[in-house]
């Protein structure tokens, strides 16, 4: 870290009231930020997205072995989001308090325990706990890791790195795909997650090992009056407003529904399937680094951030009427353009970023992650009620008149932000030329 970057990040925290990690820390090489900070803990990102979406894949292993209907199967995998968001909150105190490093260490330890437990479960009970174990304990990963780079990396360089990490969360998501079913043709799914709870005990004494240690940053805000001044805040307001449902759909029916949709509806055999989310895994890769280029390019002409949420969560929905509309010629490509797009929702970060001050963002990112993953939740449970309504086959795939009425009810919840964005836009058009900031967003 340069001396000028050091003396900017000390006068920022020292506006803020809380003393600047790095001044009680010395500065790192890069080597040696990518070997002990970025390498670990994108390792545990990579992990928490695996085991985010291998349900997605497992979906017709598990419905064989356990005789789950689509309700059940819903419940089982969403039991992820909600065990995920119950641990945002806690997580994000610990961070501050102790650092990463500590942190890490006991919540892979968690859940590497929950995911031998699901290898060990014999009944739905049973897998639905350990599977909400596993969620609780990656709740961290992403947060952890965005605090390390954020103390060891220059301001500059943060938002390539952060990109860097986001890609291998897309890796660990590919990873659940296609090379999980062709895992499952020299082992049963049991072995596999034996495997991947070896694999997280492994990153969790890695990060331990390797991670330095990291000053503890007080923050003077008691929580509640933090998370009250963020969720009145009109920033955060109008990224929730716009953005936060589609992204509680597009994580809810990205992790196990639209596999089912391919094989159900679209009729591609188990194998072309996994091809079919591998490729969407590498869409969402590509989605994201799209996103950040063409938001980049947009603020600099003058463009805020939420104009190309907006625009992306139009395409987003468009995307999803096509799943109403059932154009069998391109059920592949809908595939793949959910997830394509899709990723625009992760903007979300970039709107509070900077429209809140710097003292309130960490904690808004925690508020965030707490509502999208609840969110995804009810919508990977509840579209599992929905296929519910239909009888299945003999096959045990449900008709495509299901699917759409889910599509459907999906698209009803998503289209009132969009209207209530156009709405306001058309009330109170921006000066052309200029960023139209709320007043409150310039604090920093």
């Amino acid at each position: 870290m340069r001396d000028a970057d050091r003396h900017k990040g000390d006068a920022n925290h020292a506006g803020r009231g809380v003393p600047p990690p790095a001044a009680t820390a010395p500065a790192l090489s890069r080597r040696m930020v990518f070997l002990t900070v970025f390498l670990p803990f994108a390792l545990g990102h990579y992990l928490s997205q695996l085991m985010r979406m291998i349900n997605a894949t497992l979906a017709p292993d598990l419905t064989a072995a356990l005789a789950l209907t689509p309700g059940q199967l819903g419940l089982l995998t969403s039991a992820f989001f909600f065990a995920f968001a119950l641990a945002q909150l806690p997580v994000g105190v610990a961070l501050d308090r102790w650092g990463p490093a500590l942190v890490q260490l006991p919540m892979l330890v968690i859940a590497a325990l929950g995911t031998l437990a699901f290898a060990g479960g014999r009944d739905f009970a049973q897998l639905l706990v350990a599977r909400a174990v596993i969620g609780f304990g990656v709740g961290g990963c992403f947060m952890a890791a965005v605090k390390a780079l954020s103390t060891w990396i220059t301001p500059a360089r943060l938002p390539s790195v952060q990109g860097y990490l986001i890609a291998a969360g897309g890796l660990g998501a590919a990873s659940a795909t296609l090379p999980v079913r062709i895992a499952l043709e020299h082992v049963d799914w049991r072995s596999l997650f034996i495997a991947l709870a070896s694999a997280l005990m492994f990153t969790a004494v890695l990060i331990r090992l390797l991670a330095p240690p990291q000053a503890a940053v007080v923050q003077r805000q008691p929580l509640r009056a933090a998370m009250a001044e963020i969720c009145r805040h009109p920033s955060f307001r109008e990224a929730a407003q716009l953005v936060l449902v589609p992204h509680m759909v597009f994580f809810g029916i990205q992790g196990l529904w639209l596999g089912r949709w391919l094989g159900d509806v679209a009729g591609y055999s188990e194998d072309q399937v996994s091809w079919l989310l591998y490729v969407g895994m590498g869409a969402v890769i590509v989605g994201a680094i799209v996103v950040g280029m063409i938001t980049e390019w947009a603020g600099k002409r003058g463009v805020r951030p939420v104009r190309v949420a907006a625009a992306g969560v139009a395409l987003f929905i468009i995307v999803q009427a096509g799943f109403v509309c059932g154009w069998r010629p391109g059920y592949a490509v809908l595939a793949v353009l959910f997830t394509l797009v899709g990723t625009v929702t992760g903007i979300e970060y970039t709107m509070v970023a900077q429209g809140l001050p710097g003292r309130l963002t960490g904690r808004a990112t925690t508020c965030l992650n707490l509502l999208i993953f609840l969110g995804a939740f009810a919508v990977q449970a509840g579209f599992g009620l929905v296929l519910d309504g239909w009888q299945p086959n003999l096959r045990g795939q449900y008709p495509a008149q299901a699917y759409q009425a889910g599509f459907a009810l999906l698209i009803a919840l998503q289209a009132p932000g969009l209207a209530w964005y156009g709405w306001r836009r058309w009330r109170r058009p921006a000066p052309s030329g200029r960023m139209d900031h709320h007043p409150a967003t310039s604090t920093r």
